[in-house]
């Protein structure tokens, strides 16, 4: 097996999550989100991109319905035993294929939890799952079971944290050093991306965003950097502006980082953020979010949840990991800035696993 975390600290997971599962008065999870799946079996594929579902039974039963092509893929990635393979056809409803392999396990007038809230659960897919287990088994909404889990991360996936941390870390200091007057941004991203994938990482769970002049305004990947006639490059022109918004940006990072701790609220890092931003005269600039924490996510987004914004409850704990961006962006003036780090919570503190610079940075 291609296993990226021990078969030890595998089995302590889905422990774990058959407790939730209890705790919650449910007999068994129906998992559809492939985060949750490599998490508690090591499972890795692109395949969710089809329908599969996977059962966790209160009782650690372990069960996969998946198509022919993710065989392999579970028998070399996962220590998921139970593969059954729904078979593609015209007319398929994978649907029933799942209810069999629950039905195998004693299901039948259960009540399952459901991972609703999943990229590969399309609404059809969604629709068609509900068919097929209406009248067999009581459903419910319990999207968030697994994710919870995730939160805190073990030692183990901290190690593969900060190495990322070094990954990323590397690749801005090409992009810094190749990023002069002149210079085209899709050269600039191929040369970040081979720095990543040469130090054995992978390609994120989403493209990352860059660009020069108005694009400079865009936080989302957007194509067309190298469009047939138009050559868009970096210029050599710096507004003296955009001094004045690093200022702000690198203060209410400073601001945030000093939040990350534990006992603290996800909103109570939100309103650091705003309080500094609003104070510094950029509260019509700034984003109704300023980040989100980490881990093993799947495309399309790197993006896991909770997410950065006003009032969220959730309390920070020793171990998990935080994304914070300091974004501002003001149409008029077609300026933008952008300052974050990535940190792991510790029982002292913010532990940065990259480093943004602390000042600007010219070429």
């Amino acid at each position: 097996m291609a296993l990226h975390f021990s078969t030890r600290e595998l089995a302590g997971r889905r422990r774990r999550a058959c407790r939730a599962i209890t705790a919650r008065g449910l007999d068994g999870l129906l998992l559809f989100r492939q985060e949750s799946m490599y998490y508690l079996t090591g499972y890795d594929t692109s395949g969710y991109s089809m329908f599969q579902g996977m059962y966790l039974g209160a009782d650690g039963s372990l069960a996969l319905c998946t198509r022919s092509a993710d065989l392999r893929q579970a028998r070399i990635t996962s220590v998921v035993k139970d593969v059954r393979i729904w078979r593609d056809r015209q007319g398929a409803t994978p649907g029933e294929d799942l209810r069999h392999m629950l039905d195998s396990y004693g299901c039948r007038g259960k009540r399952l939890g459901v991972e609703y809230h999943a990229y590969g659960l399309t609404a059809q897919r969604g629709q068609m799952v509900d068919a097929a287990l209406h009248g067999f088994c009581r459903t419910e909404d319990a999207s968030d079971l697994v994710r919870l889990l995730r939160l805190v991360k073990s030692p183990a996936e901290l190690r593969y944290i900060r190495r990322a941390g070094q990954l990323a870390d590397a690749a801005l200091a090409v992009a810094n050093r190749l990023t002069v007057p002149g210079a085209a941004p899709g050269t600039i991203y191929g040369e970040m991306m081979k720095t990543i994938l040469s130090g054995d990482g992978d390609p994120s769970a989403s493209r990352w965003p860059l660009g020069s002049g108005r694009e400079a305004l865009l936080v989302r990947y957007h194509t067309g950097h190298g469009s047939i006639g138009r050559r868009v490059v970096v210029t050599g022109r710096v507004d003296p502006r955009h001094r004045d918004m690093f200022r702000a940006c690198r203060e209410a990072l400073t601001a945030c980082k000093a939040a990350l701790r534990p006992g603290r609220t996800v909103g109570d890092i939100f309103a650091t953020h705003a309080r500094v931003l609003t104070r510094a005269g950029y509260k019509d600039h700034m984003l109704n979010a300023c980040g989100y924490t980490l881990g093993a996510t799947y495309p399309p987004t790197w993006m896991d949840e909770p997410m950065i914004y006003a009032n969220h409850p959730q309390v920070l704990a020793p171990g998990m990991v935080f994304f914070i961006h300091m974004i501002l962006l003001n149409s008029r003036t077609e300026l933008s800035m952008s300052l974050g780090e990535t940190s792991i919570i510790t029982a002292r503190g913010a532990e940065p696993v990259t480093h943004a610079p602390r000042e600007l940075v010219a070429n």
